[in-house]
C-alpha cells in the first residue's frame, strides 16, 4: 500500500497548526522565566466553523482535558463565567431569566452541568435571539449534559467532545504542521519525540505537560478528585473503597473483552451495578467501548465489546506502574501499549469532529483484527504489535481477514515498537508506533 493510499483512506484533509514545546525557556538577567504557548487542538478550527451555524456550542469531556483552555483561546472577546463560583451558581439557580439577562451575548459559561436547570432558559434565550454562537458551554459530566440536552436543546446545540492531548497534538515538529492525518506519509523525526515508554506512562493530560508536573502525583489528585467529587456525587456510593478497587481492576482489563461476571465476583457486587459503573466510566472520558465488527464476513464471530483506557498514564498510576523498568517488565505491557495506540486512534478521529467508527474482530477460532476503522463501504485492518523488529508473521492475522468471503477489503496497516516503514507487494504495510 502506497503512503498516499493510506492518508486518502480517512480524509484527514484538516490542516491545523502544531507545536512542539508548551515552554520556551529564556534567561534575562539570570532569572530564567517560562513563555507559554498553548497547544493547538486538532479540533479547534471544527468548531470555528460550526459556530457559524449553531446558537450554542457546548465542548464536554474528562476534568483537566483542555476544555477550558480552548474556548477560551477561539472566543477571546467573550465573557467568560464559571459556575464553579458558588455567587455566579446561585444567581443562576435563583433568577435564572435574570442571570441571563446580565450575561447578555457571547458568553462562555465553564462547568455548565453544575446547573443543570438553565438549559431550560437557554432554549426560552436563544429562540428569542437566534444569534450565532451567542453561549459556549462547557461540561465535565458527559452523562448529565447529554441527557439535559436532549430534554431541552435539540436542534440549537452542536456537541464536541474533547480529550487529552494526542501525539499529533503533542510531538510533532515545525515541518510536520500539514500532517494532521492519521499515518503520515512523512518519516517522523523520532529524535524529536520521547521514548515510548516515557510517553506512556506520563499520559497526555494537558496540565501534566502545560507546567511540567510530575505525573504520578498529578493522577493521583486527580484520581482522588474524580472519585471524591463526581463519583460521590454521580452515584451515592456508600463504600467508596469498592469503586477504586473497581477502577483499578478495571485498568487491568484494559484490551481484553469484558467480563462482567468475572468483574461482579472479583469485587463482590452485582453485574448490573458493574455495567452501571462502567457506563460511568464510559461517559465521563475514563474509558471507551470498543464494539465487535458487525459485518458478518463469518457467522462464528465473538459478540463481547472491549474496553479501553482513555489515558494510559491514568492506566499506569492505577496498575501501581512507576518507572519504565516496570513497565517494560509487566506482564500487561501489550495490552498497555495497545491501549496506547488505540486511545490515541479514537482521540485523534474524535477530535476532528468524527464519531470514531472504529471496532476490533474476532472469530471463535483465535482468528482477530485488533483494529478497524470503518469510512463509509471502506475498512482498513490494523494489527498491533509491541515488538521493536518486525516479522513477515504480523501480517498473517489480517490476511486471513482479507482472504474471508465476501470481504472486498485489500489494504491493511501493522503498527509496530520499531523504527522502520515496511512496504509490502500485497498491500499490508508496516508502520512505526510514532507515526499515528
Amino acid at each position: 500500500m502506497t503512503a498516499k493510499t493510506l492518508v486518502g483512506f480517512y480524509s484527514f484533509n484538516i490542516i491545523i497548526e502544531f507545536t512542539c514545546k508548551l515552554y520556551k525557556k529564556v534567561d534575562k538577567s539570570n532569572i530564567q522565566c517560562y513563555i507559554w504557548t498553548m497547544i493547538d487542538r486538532n479540533i479547534a478550527n471544527t468548531i470555528k466553523n460550526y459556530s457559524l451555524e449553531y446558537p450554542i456550542i457546548a465542548v464536554v469531556g474528562p476534568r483537566q482535558s483542555g476544555k477550558t483552555t480552548l474556548v477560551k483561546s477561539l472566543f477571546p472577546q467573550y465573557q467568560y463565567i464559571s459556575l464553579e463560583s458558588i455567587d455566579n451558581r446561585e444567581r443562576a439557580i435563583s433568577d435564572p431569566r435574570g442571570f441571563l439577562d446580565d450575561c447578555g451575548s457571547m458568553v462562555i459559561l465553564d462547568e455548565i452541568q453544575r446547573t443543570p436547570d438553565l438549559f431550560s432558559y437557554l432554549q426560552e434565550y436563544v429562540d428569542r435571539t437566534h444569534i450565532a454562537a451567542q453561549f459556549i458551554l462547557t461540561g465535565s459530566h458527559q452523562f448529565l449534559l447529554m441527557e439535559k440536552i436532549s430534554q431541552s436543546l435539540a436542534g440549537r446545540i452542536i456537541t464536541f467532545k474533547l480529550f487529552p492531548f494526542t501525539m499529533n497534538e503533542l510531538y510533532y515538529s515545525s515541518h510536520d504542521r500539514k500532517l494532521s492525518r492519521i499515518f503520515s506519509p512523512v518519516k517522523r523525526n523520532i529524535e524529536t519525540i520521547p521514548k515510548l515508554e516515557e510517553i506512556i506512562l506520563k499520559g497526555m493530560y494537558p496540565p501534566i505537560h502545560d507546567k511540567e508536573l510530575t505525573s504520578s502525583m498529578w493522577l493521583r489528585n486527580y484520581l482522588e478528585t474524580y472519585i471524591e467529587r463526581d463519583v460521590r456525587s454521580i452515584l451515592n456510593i456508600g463504600d467508596i473503597r469498592s469503586f477504586e478497587n473497581f477502577i483499578k481492576i478495571i485498568a487491568g482489563n484494559s484490551g481484553q473483552l469484558i467480563n462482567y461476571s468475572a468483574i461482579s465476583n472479583r469485587i463482590g457486587i452485582s453485574q448490573p451495578t458493574v455495567k452501571r459503573w462502567l457506563s460511568i466510566l464510559e461517559a465521563s472520558g475514563i474509558i471507551f467501548i470498543l464494539q465487535p465488527h458487525y459485518k458478518n464476513f463469518n457467522k462464528r464471530l465473538v459478540k463481547t465489546p472491549k474496553l479501553f483506557f482513555v489515558d494510559t498514564g491514568l492506566m499506569c498510576f492505577l496498575l501501581s506502574i512507576k518507572t519504565e523498568e516496570q513497565l517494560l517488565t509487566h506482564p500487561l505491557y501489550g495490552n498497555i501499549f495497545e491501549t496506547f495506540i488505540i486511545s490515541e486512534i479514537f482521540k485523534r478521529i474524535s477530535h476532528l469532529g468524527k464519531k470514531p467508527n472504529i471496532f476490533f474482530w474476532r472469530d471463535k477460532t483465535g482468528n482477530e483484527i485488533d483494529l478497524i476503522i470503518e469510512d463509509g463501504m471502506e475498512l482498513l485492518p490494523i494489527e498491533i504489535k509491541l515488538s521493536k523488529t518486525f516479522s513477515p508473521s504480523f501480517i498473517n492475522g489480517i490476511q486471513k481477514w482479507l482472504d474471508l468471503n465476501g470481504n472486498s477489503c485489500s489494504k491493511g496497516i501493522v503498527l509496530y515498537g520499531g523504527e522502520n516503514v515496511v512496504g509490502s507487494k500485497n498491500q499490508i504495510s508496516a508502520y512505526p508506533w510514532y507515526f499515528i
